[in-house]
């Protein structure tokens, strides 16, 4: 589409200029062999009558002279030639496109991923294979999803995965790796098709329910990803760490330094203060990495910056101090120490079972009938929340399939239960925000934690270490950087984003200052939002 618009800019930029250069020719002509005046409006003017063949004979009786008959003549030939060239050329083939309604059904990319079918979650894992700089084409059977697709500059073509047909039309041949999600059903199939094509193509399977996870191994996927377990024991060690106060999972970058998150409770002992006043830097060492704000990412932020309640931290520093602030980020126990989950999906259940390994008493919510549901009923109605005591909980996680009923559900606690802690599930990135604004504490979208495990495993020179977090965090190299000072690239300012360590000769070496240098074996660990993180690579690859 871009290029048909370049392509009718260039043409009217064209036909401007000729129109202009003819009505300077006109006015010289009439001036020196007619000799009559006129303005470079008027002999606009006239050379468009001329041009169009649509004179309406305003000047005809002063052309006179044979030299200014043949310099008409010329006009009007090339006017009709104009028509001509534009027919073929931008006019016929506009409104071919115009008609055209066959989206395209086959690609010429090589060295490229496969990707089955299209949602958000391979949106995020688009993102990430485009800032490392990696060529993917979607392949979907919506016709208006291959057109939508397409007209955003994506690369996309119509048909269906199953097909032999279609997976040779995807240059599978030519392919670095095949993404399939489908559906847990469906997946095998395509898997079977693909190894048909090609027993040596990397095969990467998403599966909605553990149990389905086996039949694709034995399809042949070779890395098979279960984003809603993930998902699960991430919002259970979230409610975990504010029942039991201890730190929960870290990222261990080496003896004396861990990155992880904290969520800042209700009354807690740094909610409201600066980050100077709560001494993490100066007193304990901790560096924060970044936060956010109301859903708002902010990275570095100033030491005047003052905590609010529910802002999420990213810190860094060793386990004794980040033990010590996880006491100091939770509010005073309120006699309670049993959480809510809202639904009991693959989601919900993973939830309960961690928080089941990990001893917090819970009460389960759920739409049907189950042994292990405490209560049947709808998690957005105000009498299901109270029949499972929703005033006496310390926290609950809604780990619901629909986000308009997550947000309504949020909406309704806030207003019966405003003290409790809402930990929620998205499925999309965009309704994160929303969540936050109808009061939830913290969020984690199904469709960030997804699209980060795929990148992790197509991505060779990247490793995502937290695919579970409000946070990106990844091991890379970074070419581009290499004999530049961390000062001289002045990364957290041209991206947001913190190089946090760097792992040399085996060493992990902490505490970067702006004079440390870049080399070409060094391994980079950074830390930001997925936004910051993948402009990151772009500057660095």
């Amino acid at each position: 589409m871009n290029t048909w618009w370049r392509r009718i800019g260039l043409s009217l930029v064209a036909v401007f200029g000729i129109v202009v250069v003819y009505a300077l020719i006109y006015q010289w002509g009439m001036a020196t062999y007619e000799g009559e005046e006129r303005t470079l409006i008027k002999s606009t003017q006239l050379v468009i009558e001329i041009l169009t063949t649509a004179v309406f004979g305003g000047d005809t009786d002063f052309w006179t002279t044979a030299p200014m008959n043949l310099i008409v003549i010329g006009m009007n030939l090339s006017g009709v030639l104009l028509v001509f060239l534009a027919l073929p050329f931008v006019v016929v083939p506009l409104f071919q496109r115009a008609l055209e309604t066959q989206p395209p059904e086959s690609t010429d990319l090589a060295d490229h991923i496969i990707i089955c079918s299209h949602s958000e979650r391979e949106d995020v894992l688009r993102n990430e294979l485009e800032a490392a700089d990696v060529p993917s084409v979607f392949i979907e059977d919506d016709p208006e999803v291959v057109t939508a697709l397409i007209d955003n500059g994506i690369e996309a073509m119509i048909g269906d995965p199953v097909q032999v047909e279609t997976l040779r039309a995807a240059n599978i041949g030519d392919a670095r790796a095949l993404v399939v999600d489908v559906s847990d059903e469906a997946n095998p199939e395509v898997i079977l098709t693909a190894r048909e094509l090609r027993d040596d193509i990397r095969i990467i399977s998403v599966a909605e329910d553990r149990e389905v996870a086996t039949y694709h191994r034995y399809a042949g996927a070779d890395e098979v990803v279960r984003p809603r377990q993930v998902l699960g024991r991430s919002l259970a060690g979230k409610a975990a760490m504010a029942v039991t106060a201890e730190l929960q999972e870290t990222i261990e970058l080496g003896d004396q330094l861990e990155i992880t998150e904290f969520l800042v409770e209700r009354d807690s002992e740094i909610a409201g203060q600066t980050i100077a006043e709560s001494g993490m830097r100066d007193r304990m060492g901790i560096d924060v990495i970044g936060a956010w704000f109301n859903g708002e990412f902010v990275p570095a932020p100033d030491p005047e910056t003052v905590i609010d309640t529910n802002t999420i931290l990213l810190v860094a520093g060793s386990n004794e101090t980040l033990t010590e602030l996880t006491s100091r980020t939770i509010s005073p126990s309120s006699g309670s120490y049993r959480v809510v989950v809202g639904g009991y999906g693959e989601v919900g259940r993973t939830v309960s079972e961690t928080l089941t390994s990990s001893d917090v008493p819970h009460t389960i919510i759920g739409d049907f009938e189950n042994e292990n549901i405490d209560v049947v009923g709808d998690v957005t109605d105000v009498n299901t929340l109270i029949g499972a005591d929703i005033e006496n909980a310390r926290s609950i996680v809604l780990a619901l399939d629909d986000d308009t009923a997550a947000i309504y559900a949020t909406l309704v606690l806030e207003k019966i239960a405003p003290n409790v802690e809402v930990i929620a599930r998205a499925n999309e990135t965009e309704t994160v925000r929303k969540l936050y604004r109808a009061g939830a504490e913290y969020v984690l979208a199904l469709s960030t934690v997804t699209g980060r495990m795929l990148s992790s495993v197509l991505l060779e020179d990247e490793e995502i270490l937290t695919p579970e977090t409000q946070f990106e965090i990844i091991r890379t190299t970074a070419p581009a950087l290499v004999g530049r000072s961390l000062g001289e690239a002045d990364v957290r300012a041209r991206v947001g984003c913190t190089v946090v360590a760097a792992e040399r000769n085996g060493e992990l070496l902490t505490n970067l200052g702006a004079d440390f240098t870049v080399r070409a074996d060094d391994t980079l660990i950074v830390a930001g939002s997925d936004e910051t993180v993948n402009r990151f690579i772009e500057i660095a690859r």
